[in-house]
């Protein structure tokens, strides 16, 4: 069945879910400040919008994913965005990783505009929702997280509803802290293989289906070896990720040493100027510093 779905934000990840959602068959308006990006989808098929509002309008179903609650904020909720042009009753799916807290208070100026919220953050990354496989955890009204449904399946394999508002970015988190912490232990396993003259490329299939083994392990040791840089995702949103989960934690008064080293980390390598680069590029944190620039 064809759905009318509006996309607010079409960069790396929001890009590969409307690219996903045209592949199989849906209708979709578009709306990015960056106009390139919107080119790329109007190429595959789908309608250029001048605003937030008129996707929206066009729409059944709205998708956001964005960077930050403060730009989801400003476009739903600001001049000429989603709330604007939304037919009452519309879902708005808020695929962004952004803190549990505000997206408690976005569903309910929402509810007050008669719209309904479901946060569905993602895991999996551009290529896994590319081919339809991304797993979701959703927040939200019961009803609403299953009508949702009817669009997100297009693009996930692995769909959970988590709770109320807010379930569905506080799974994300958790899911942040594993994965920051799962990349920096296999960038720090490479590391010793390659130090220790062992060939890492083999590791991966070496420890398959042992207690080692996981996705990242899988997809990364190979990438970390090679150098492969090539971006499907960022470790300046690693940075924005783990701060939200030790915000988290301060609030539920749990202590996470290794969360707050890993955040370290990420925050050293943003601040060496990396931070736009894939989560691949944490192997460069093993170099050290350059030695030329003390000449």
């Amino acid at each position: 069945m064809t759905e009318k779905v509006a996309l607010i934000g079409a960069g790396a990840m929001g890009g590969a879910i409307g690219t996903r959602l045209l592949e199989t068959g849906n209708r979709l308006a578009v709306f990015d400040l960056d106009a390139g990006k919107v080119a790329e989808l109007v190429a595959r098929g789908a309608v250029s919008a001048s605003s937030a509002a008129e996707a929206a309008a066009q729409s059944e179903y709205v998708i956001t994913s964005l960077n930050s609650p403060e730009i989801v904020r400003r476009a739903v909720f600001g001049q000429a965005g989603v709330a604007e042009g939304a037919k009452p009753g519309t879902i708005i799916i808020d695929m962004s990783s952004i803190d549990p807290v505000a997206t408690r208070q976005l569903s309910q100026d929402a509810s007050e505009k008669g719209l309904r919220w479901v946060d569905s953050p993602l895991s999996g990354g551009a290529p896994k929702a590319l081919i339809g496989e991304l797993t979701l955890m959703a927040g939200g009204e019961a009803a609403d997280v299953e009508q949702a449904h009817t669009v997100l399946r297009h693009v996930a394999s692995n769909y959970t509803h988590m709770g109320p508002s807010g379930a569905g970015q506080t799974t994300k988190l958790i899911n942040q802290v594993l994965c920051g912490l799962g990349f920096l232990a296999v960038a720090e396993a490479t590391q010793l293989a390659l130090d220790a003259g062992v060939d890492a490329a083999k590791i991966p299939q070496a420890l398959k289906g042992g207690r080692a083994d996981s996705a990242i392990l899988q997809e990364y040791m190979p990438r970390f070896v090679s150098k492969d840089y090539r971006r499907t995702g960022r470790i300046d949103n690693m940075v924005k990720d783990l701060n939200g989960a030790l915000d988290l934690a301060r609030a539920s008064h749990t202590s996470m040493p290794m969360t707050a080293l890993c955040a370290e980390i990420h925050r050293m390598l943003t601040a060496a100027g990396i931070g736009g680069e894939d989560q691949a590029a944490v192997m460069e944190y093993f170099k050290g510093p350059d030695k030329e620039q003390f000449k």
